[in-house]
């Protein structure tokens, strides 16, 4: 049944620029947000500029990268479960092929399990290239659990997903195992930039993480997770680069350290274990997206992955930029709700 399609009209703006270094991207790029909270531009704008004052800007360092889908086969017993995983072990180099002679891009990568009484889960890991992965994973998971149950017999069909991926939910297991693409954006920050531009110090920077991002984060329960607000940056870049927005679950449980150095500097870390982006696939049609990657560089003749890696590191670095921006804000009494008023009435004007 065909639907009426409309489309929603979200502000966006781009930051920057922001100079991003690393393993991925040695460049200097604007990166736009898409969202009704627009203080979040001026506060990312700020970051962006510490970046262009910092030698090196943004160091993002890609760590890791794949996609997951977790599929449950029944069996008899938690005996016959654990002799059907081992047995599926032994099949790995045959699953590759599997999936290999299916896809152009996907490729199994590794394999995890779980048994809970008669019930196997198993988690495939796949290299998707430049998309984010989940339908890729998804059908190549698909063919697997047919080809195993065909050569297994004693394998019962449980679910295609089995909530052990783990995909827009809480969890540890992404944290742990990887999902998506793992990024780490730091960078040192000089004594007179904290100053000057931040209006803080690196003593009441590092005090501020600690008792809110970590002690805080703990007292609430946080899962693998202590950071100010990762998801109002991740959101405003997965809304203007067409990625899937309720990813931002996963993709918001992340880490901020900071560490006030000797001579007055603050090393500033940012690090998201499970960015899931693409610069290809479904979402990425429509003409202004494929307008923003292009300008942000993730549209060019690259080897596979690498341009969902370059976006992945401009997400990372967009990130750092509002965390840094926020906790420097929340050192200062009043200074936080003072400028949220400001930017809401100068915009109420215009």
């Amino acid at each position: 049944m065909a639907h009426d399609v409309e489309y929603a009209q979200v502000p966006l703006s781009w930051i920057g620029p922001v100079r991003i270094s690393g393993n991925v991207m040695n460049d200097e790029v604007k990166i736009p947000l898409a969202t009704y909270e627009t203080p979040l531009w001026p506060s990312c704008g700020r970051g962006a500029k510490v970046s262009r004052m910092i030698e090196g800007g943004i160091t993002c360092t890609f760590v890791s990268e794949k996609m997951t889908r977790s599929v449950i086969f029944t069996l008899d017993s938690a005996a016959d479960a654990v002799i059907a995983r081992d047995n599926i072990i032994a099949r790995t180099d045959e699953l590759k092929k599997v999936v290999e002679s299916s896809s152009r891009f996907a490729k199994l990568v590794d394999i995890h399990f779980q048994i809970a009484s008669r019930l196997l889960f198993v988690r495939f890991d796949f290299f998707s290239g430049d998309a984010s992965g989940h339908n890729m994973a998804t059908l190549a998971s698909e063919r697997l659990m047919a080809y195993l149950m065909e050569q297994m017999p004693e394998l019962g069909y449980g679910s295609i997903s089995g909530n052990y991926c783990t995909d827009k939910k809480t969890s540890a297991v992404n944290g742990i195992l990887g999902r998506g693409k793992c990024m780490i954006a730091e960078a040192v920050i000089p004594e007179p930039v904290v100053r000057e531009r931040l209006r803080t110090t690196a003593k009441r920077l590092a005090e501020l993480n600690e008792r809110k991002n970590l002690v805080g984060s703990i007292m609430a329960g946080s899962l693998r997770s202590g950071n100010a607000h990762y998801a109002n940056m991740l959101l405003g870049f997965y809304l203007a680069t067409g990625q899937d927005a309720a990813n931002i679950v996963e993709g918001s449980q992340g880490l901020t350290q900071v560490e006030a150095l000797d001579d007055g500097s603050v090393r500033f870390t940012c690090t998201l274990p499970h960015l899931i982006v693409g610069s290809v696939g479904n979402g990425k049609g429509l003409d202004f997206v494929e307008k923003n990657l292009t300008a942000l560089g993730c549209k060019e003749d690259r080897e596979p992955g690498e341009n969902a890696r370059r976006l992945a590191a401009c997400c990372a670095a967009i990130v750092w930029c509002g965390e840094l921006s926020l906790l420097a804000a929340q050192t200062n009494p009043g200074e936080l709700m003072e400028a949220h008023v400001a930017i809401e009435r100068a915009s109420k004007s215009e």
